[in-house]
C-alpha cells in the first residue's frame, strides 16, 4: 500500500483500536490455487505476540483452509470508513479554483503468518467470544446455550479455525492532512451534513489538532 508520510498511521494502539471497532476484514491469501480473498469477522488478541493475534473461522466447505499451509504469509485488510470529497467543499476552491476531487479513507493492513486450527475447542472459543462481543448491544443477547447442544455441535463441526500471528501493521488515515485547516474543516462539515460522520468527525479532529493551542 502506498502511504505518503502525511497519511501514515504507525501507532500500534491506534491500529488495534481501529481493528476492534471494525472487525470485518478481508483475508488475502496466495495458496496453491493462487490469489484468493475471503471476508470474515475477526477477533483481535492485542496482548498476545509482538503485535497481536487475529482469530477467525471459515466454513469447512471453504477451500481456503486447505489451500494455505501453516506459516504462510497472509494479509488482512480492515477498511474502517471512506468518503468522496468534492472540491466544492474547500473554501480555497472558491477563491483559487485549484482543487480536484479525492477520496478519503482509513485502512489498516495486518500482515502475518497463518495457522489452521481444525480443533473443536478452538473454534468453540472463537465463536463464543465473537458472539459475546457482537451480541452485547442487543436487548436480549443471544448465547450459544440458547440453542440445543447437538445443533451447536453440528454447526461447530462445519467450521475450521484460523489464527494469524501479526508480523507487521500498516495504517493509512487519509483525512486531508495535506490541505489547509479551513479546507479540512469545510470538507469535514460537508460530510457530517450528509450523515457521513465517521470520516467527517475524523477530519474535524484532524483540523482541530492542527490549530495553534
Amino acid at each position: 500500500m502506498y502511504v505518503p508520510a502525511a497519511f501514515n498511521e504507525s501507532r500500534t494502539e491506534v491500529l488495534h483500536s481501529l481493528i476492534v471497532q471494525h472487525p470485518f476484514g478481508m483475508l488475502v491469501t496466495h495458496g496453491k490455487s493462487g490469489l484468493d480473498a475471503n471476508h470474515l469477522p475477526f477477533e483481535l488478541a492485542s496482548d498476545e505476540g509482538e503485535l497481536g493475534v487475529l482469530r477467525a473461522h471459515v466454513a469447512r466447505a471453504n477451500p481456503v483452509w486447505q489451500d494455505v499451509a501453516d506459516g504462510d504469509e497472509v494479509l488482512v485488510v480492515f477498511r474502517t470508513a471512506d468518503a468522496y470529497i468534492s472540491p466544492n467543499w474547500y473554501p480555497s476552491k472558491h477563491a483559487l479554483h485549484r482543487q480536484v476531487p479525492t477520496w478519503n479513507y482509513v485502512v489498516v493492513h495486518a500482515y502475518g503468518r497463518i495457522t489452521i486450527k481444525d480443533d473443536e475447542k478452538y473454534v468453540r472459543g472463537v465463536v463464543a467470544r465473537l458472539t459475546r462481543t457482537h451480541e452485547a448491544t442487543q436487548p436480549r443477547p443471544w448465547k450459544m446455550s440458547d440453542a440445543p447442544s447437538d445443533y451447536i455441535d453440528a454447526m461447530l463441526e462445519a467450521i475450521v479455525g484460523l489464527q494469524i500471528d501479526i508480523t507487521r501493521l500498516v495504517g493509512k488515515r487519509k483525512l486531508g492532512q495535506n490541505k489547509d485547516v479551513p479546507d479540512i474543516e469545510g470538507a469535514g462539515e460537508a460530510l457530517r451534513s450528509k450523515g457521513q460522520f465517521e470520516i467527517g468527525d475524523a477530519m474535524l479532529e484532524e483540523a482541530a489538532a492542527r490549530k495553534p493551542k
